[in-house]
């Protein structure tokens, strides 16, 4: 059957590619990634195009060399984010440097038309962006302005059309799930403005891929890094359904970073799957620690994990006599465009499986990885196709570099002393009307902030009207976040403080990667897992993250203790799950009977700005 066809360009924006995965999942249609680029004959046939986000700047003229003709081209375009503004100022708008948003706003749309057909006056979108479009050219309306919290200024021009030209913009994000209708509004565009017939399925995927693996392997066999993660397994059972279990060796690396207990279970379920037979186990935290020795930064602890993983792949692999195989691993499509792996993107942090070794054996026709064009929700439901049992296929998610991304190392120094001290009163002015109170920490972490990585510190937050006991004020936290990222830099996190009182005093404490740390923070993370089963809430959290911070508080303790349940699908973006006041007390009053915790704060950042891994 031939489908029809809409393009993305894709300016090396984070969401880039899950623009084409929404276009094929909400409206059933085909969707091409193309470059910005590429000559107008490679758009030939297409029934539209979609401009993606960028981490370039329209206001300075960043990326401005693209091919424009495409905008001549008789077709519907519509551009979100950077796609919006440069729409924008090539029909005579204006884009400033400023009047940037984070996180969800509300869209206030101006009247009816056909991108917003079956939708309210008000819809919920998500924002991510420096640049602001401030004008419009002749010939374009304003279909709709956004505004962050009650008491914000109107941004205009968050959507614009033109629709004798059939040009479109979006300043929000309609493919990430945040923005709750997103998916209707990319439907109407390609179905309605488009006309596309909606042709296209996952049972489609499946035959495609399946052929893939077997034209790229040909009679040779493949060894699969098998963590046991919803990737892997799913992974593994697609190379199955290709090759059969004969060609299939499953490895899987005890790292000395898994959370307690994980090695023993995953070993168990790939035996339950059939697969015992051609699994190997080893346990190599003594080299995974030695190659962590001394590691600080976050970029250089996750390069650490992953050229240790290939070592160890290597070794195994010739220990076994399988050095011909291929290396089979479970990437799915965030792991590439985080580490920067398309042209323009910008990187987040790099993924264990996005070293350069890796990108070296993949160029060499070594690697072959048949999820990478899939997000986590794509995963699963492929692996439901496949016949994975559901409890398998809805496990939470566990980064490859393991515990190593949540447990934060240190030289002791305060990170950053000068924008610490500029950032203080600022914070405290941002919250005063929201009764809450407010200090910047003296670490740092890890962000995304419109499409680029961000190394910035977090907020810690108290509120007062809490301690007696009663839900948070779950709106008004969000709320004071969001203004906080808007008018105070140099901050990418929000925390609650689990607790009583602000605290006077947080120093940083020289800390390693060691086995003693690595321990507490499994108990830590067994806590809060515990928890979320205990009240029914698994499967509610796509995943929860407990993270250590080598930070003395008031003189007590050495680590304080972050927790992280996030609510999502595809990890593109994330907000933080309301969790139960009676369970939050429960975790906290465990955790912080250890001598060895100073406190326990509660993470209540979206991202963006916040990766949902702190490293």
């Amino acid at each position: 059957m031939r489908h029809d066809v809409i393009a993305v360009i894709d300016f090396g924006g984070q969401y880039a590619h899950l623009i084409a995965t929404k276009v094929r999942r909400a409206a059933r249609v085909l969707a091409e990634i193309r470059q910005p680029e590429d000559p107008c004959e490679a758009f030939a046939g297409c029934k539209g195009i979609i401009l993606s986000g960028s981490p370039s700047l329209a206001s300075f003229g960043e990326d401005s060399d693209w091919n424009k003709a495409i905008l001549d081209l008789d077709v519907p375009i519509l551009g979100f984010c950077f796609g919006h503004q440069e729409i924008a100022k090539h029909y005579g708008g204006t884009v400033i440097h400023g009047k940037q948003e984070w996180g969800r706003a509300d869209l206030h749309l101006t009247g009816e038309h056909a991108l917003y057909k079956g939708l309210g006056p008000v819809e919920t979108v998500w924002m991510s962006h420096f640049d602001s479009v401030t004008a419009v050219g002749e010939g374009f309306r304003e279909l709709g302005w956004s505004k962050l919290g009650a008491n914000a200024e109107p941004h205009r021009f968050a959507a614009i059309a033109d629709d004798t030209r059939r040009r479109y913009g979006f300043q929000y994000h309609p493919e990430v799930d945040d923005t709750v209708h997103g998916d209707d509004m990319i439907a109407n565009f390609v179905l309605g403005i488009c006309g596309c017939r909606p042709t296209w399925t996952m049972e489609r995927y499946v035959e495609e891929q399946v052929e893939r693996i077997r034209e790229q392997v040909g009679d040779r066999s493949v060894f699969l890094l098998a963590s046991g993660g919803v990737d892997s397994t799913v992974a593994a059972r697609l190379f199955v359904e290709a090759l059969g279990p004969d060609r299939l060796e499953l490895l899987h690396v005890d790292n000395g970073l898994m959370r307690k207990d994980e090695s023993r279970q995953v070993v168990a379920m790939f035996r339950a799957m059939g697969l015992g037979d051609h699994l190997h186990f080893i346990d190599a935290t003594d080299p995974f620690l030695a190659a962590l020795k001394g590691k600080i930064e976050p970029e250089a602890k996750r390069r650490a994990i992953g050229d240790t993983f290939i070592t160890v792949f290597e070794s195994e692999a010739r220990r076994l006599g399988i050095t011909g195989h291929l290396l089979g691993q479970g990437t799915i499509y965030p792991d590439t465009i985080e580490t920067g792996g398309t042209k323009r993107a910008d990187t987040i942090k790099t993924h264990h499986n996005r070293v350069p070794i890796i990108e070296e054996m993949i160029k060499a026709g070594k690697v072959v990885e048949p999820l990478a064009d899939l997000y986590k929700v794509e995963v699963r439901e492929l692996g439901e196709k496949l016949g994975i049992p559901h409890d398998m296929i809805w496990r939470h998610p566990f980064p490859g570099p393991g515990l190593g991304v949540r447990l934060l190392c240190s030289d002791g120094a305060v990170a950053d002393e000068t924008t610490l001290a500029k950032i203080t009163p600022a914070v405290a002015k941002a919250v005063a009307d929201y009764g809450l109170q407010a200090m910047p920490l003296p670490i740092r972490s890890v962000g995304v902030k419109a499409d680029l990585r961000t190394y910035e510190h977090p907020v810690l937050l108290h509120a007062p009207a809490s301690v007696a006991g009663g839900e948070y004020d779950w709106d008004a936290l969000a709320e004071a976040s969001g203004t906080i990222f808007k008018t105070v830099g140099g901050l990418n996190r929000a925390l609650l403080l689990l607790g009583d009182g602000l605290p006077h005093e947080c120093r940083p404490l020289a800390a390693q990667m060691t086995r003693e740390r690595l321990d507490l923070l499994r108990e830590c993370d067994e806590v809060m897992m515990a928890a979320l089963r205990r009240h029914g809430l698994y499967d509610q959290v796509w995943q929860c993250p407990t993270v250590l911070v080598p930070l003395e508080v008031d003189g007590r303790g050495r680590e304080l203790c972050i927790v992280r349940p996030i609510l999502s699908e595809r990890a593109m973006t994330a907000t933080a799950a309301r969790l139960p006041r009676r369970l939050l007390d429960e975790v906290r009053a465990q955790i912080i009977a250890r001598t060895e915790i100073s406190a326990v704060a509660y993470d209540l950042t979206s991202k963006p700005p916040g990766t949902i891994e702190w490293e």
